[in-house]
């Protein structure tokens, strides 16, 4: 039995697991609203910390993708002093998200 517990420990551990970005609100300093992937990133004190994948803007409701007029970039960085909060984004916001950035 022993046995069988330190096979499944180690199968366990040889599997690498790919952690998933997760897809939050931003409100920034600025008062813009995001949603995007976020990805936390090594970083130097004052330089960009946070990876921001397929950022998109949310005014009045509606999703736009966020400076689409300026670059074809679909990833960005910001540093994370220039975010006042993060949230979980509601299934209507999420799914809006989700078919611009498809």
């Amino acid at each position: 039995m022993e046995d069988d517990l330190m096979i499944q420990t180690d199968q366990a551990t040889d599997q690498e697991m790919e952690p998933e970005n997760t897809i939050q609100v931003l409100h920034l300093m600025n008062e813009t609203i995001l949603i995007a992937e976020i990805d936390e990133v090594l970083a130097d004190i004052g330089q960009p910390d946070c990876k921001l994948i397929n950022p998109c803007v949310i005014i009045d409701g509606k999703v736009s993708k966020w400076m689409s007029d300026l670059t074809f970039n679909k990833e960005m960085f910001i540093s994370s002093d220039k975010i006042l909060t993060l949230v979980d984004p509601n299934q209507k916001l999420l799914d809006d998200y989700v078919n611009i950035t498809q």
